[in-house]
């Protein structure tokens, strides 16, 4: 069997992957705060993974995957003070929309997907066993880690304790020993949700959740644990240092987990995408306009570890590629059928790609060249060989799932659909309406409605979806 190799951000290299226990891999990867809508970045994190763990799942007989729900957070008691709701609401109703978008992109829901409320429990229990460790203390209601008692901290971000500072989350306080050390527990006001606790009505800090979760079902160590780059630090660091202090494990960093993968940042138009600057993608927008399989090619695109640069060029691109695909699928039905007694042969250079840290890029390169074939000239065992092929890894990649005759028919749909083109049409009729051209604003909603887009006037704005 070839040897898989993928890249370990805890030693920052790429070295061979040799598993913990070769019948049972152990991933755990940081899922979603839900608060608001998925977004893209949320999107590539769970595609990626998904990826990993199905090419796993080719390669060993289990693989057992946890992708956390966080659903206790600063941000959610905000919008849930600020809507006048139960916090349960929220989470409630943006965990439901979080697993059907990610299922409308072919990700297979995990076979955990924990909330960090039903882990409160657990929580409060490790954080006093590292009470009693001498790792963390109490202070003003807070149960706060000292980072000064772990001698690795910083291991897996490579930070100097200068930059440590500029990237934790958490400002400095004045229940803090160093600035650098982060909140355990922390208190809970009447107006937000609590649990009791030795040191009174409170709740879990962000970095206890997965520390916890990934320790209950999956035990330390484990094979692989992933998430975005942007949680290298503070979050997967602090991680580390708990479960290290907990199991008194101070010189050995992988005693948590034995390797760490990270995805690359989604980058809008060259420009990180954030809050500040107004330029969050959620995916249920684009799921009006491409079919999810078109979104999820386009989150695959470049290599996983490395930035990706979104925009509407790389979607449409993606559309094409698949066109090209079920264009081949399509032309090649019944080939299974007619020819059942053939053997298969599986390409070797695709399987080395994946084996490759994943190298998607590579696979599509030899991917191509299957589809190429000229379906005249070349002999019926080479068409087979190809569909089968394509077939094959595209069940990795989590693509071509449809039915071609389906895929093109719904690729008319979507194909006149331009998000831009659509925005400069309901700004158009917005302008007619506020100058009372009703005439103009009823003409531009029934061209609209003749792409399939339903607009919606709302209080303050058009919201439109495709029908």
């Amino acid at each position: 069997m070839q040897k898989l190799k993928i890249y370990n951000t805890l030693k920052n290299i790429k070295e061979e992957f040799v598993p913990i226990d070769a019948n049972n891999i152990r991933i755990y990867a940081c899922g979603p705060t839900v608060y608001d809508f998925a977004h893209i970045g949320n999107a590539r994190m769970a595609v990626v993974f998904d990826t990993l763990v199905r090419f796993l799942r080719t390669i060993y007989p289990k693989v057992t995957y946890v992708s956390n729900i966080t659903d206790i957070d600063d941000k959610i008691i905000t919008r849930s003070i600020k809507e006048k709701v139960d916090f349960n609401q929220i989470t409630e109703k943006f965990t439901k929309i979080y697993n059907e978008d990610m299922g409308r992109l072919n990700v297979i829901k995990p076979d955990h997907q924990p909330l960090a409320t039903e882990y409160v429990k657990k929580m409060v229990v490790k954080i006093e066993e590292l009470l009693k460790k001498k790792v963390a203390y109490h202070n003003q209601g807070h149960v706060l880690f000292n980072i000064s008692s772990f001698p690795k901290y910083g291991i897996l971000s490579k930070r100097s304790k200068e930059d440590q500072l500029s990237g934790a989350r958490v400002k400095v306080a004045g229940y803090k020993k160093n600035p650098g050390d982060f909140v355990l527990w922390k208190p809970s006001s009447k107006k937000e949700p609590g649990w009791s606790s030795p040191w009174g009505i409170g709740r879990p800090g962000w970095h206890t959740e997965c520390f916890v979760m990934s320790e209950d079902i999956l035990k330390a160590p484990f094979d692989i644990h992933g998430g975005g780059l942007d949680l290298k630090f503070p979050h997967h660091e602090n991680e580390i240092a708990q479960s290290c202090c907990y199991s008194d494990n101070l010189e050995n960093a992988d005693s948590y987990a034995k390797y760490w993968m990270h995805n690359g940042f989604v980058n809008i138009n060259d420009q990180k995408m954030s809050k500040s600057l107004g330029n969050i993608k959620l995916v249920r927008e684009y799921l009006k306009i491409y079919d999810g399989e078109v979104i999820r090619l386009a989150l695959l695109s470049s290599h996983y570890r490395s930035p990706l640069n979104w925009t509407n060029n790389i979607l449409d691109q993606s559309r094409s590629i698949l066109d090209k695909f079920y264009l081949f699928l399509k032309n090649t039905e019944g080939f299974e059928e007619s020819n059942r007694n053939s053997d298969f042969k599986m390409d070797t250079n695709l399987q080395e790609a994946l084996f490759d840290d994943i190298n998607i890029s590579k696979l599509f390169t030899y991917l191509n060249k299957k589809v190429s074939i000229n379906l005249k000239s070349s002999k019926v065992q080479e068409i087979l060989n190809a569909r089968k092929n394509i077939l094959t890894f595209g069940k990795i990649l989590g693509i071509f799932y449809k039915d071609p005759n389906v895929w093109f028919k719904n690729d008319q749909k979507y194909s006149n659909i331009n998000e831009d083109f659509i925005l400069d049409l309901i700004d158009k009729r917005n302008k007619a309406r506020k100058n009372k051209e009703f005439h103009v604003a009823d003409n531009i909603r029934d061209k609209l409605n003749e792409m399939g887009i339903e607009i919606n006037d709302e209080a303050k704005e058009t919201s439109w979806k495709r029908r």
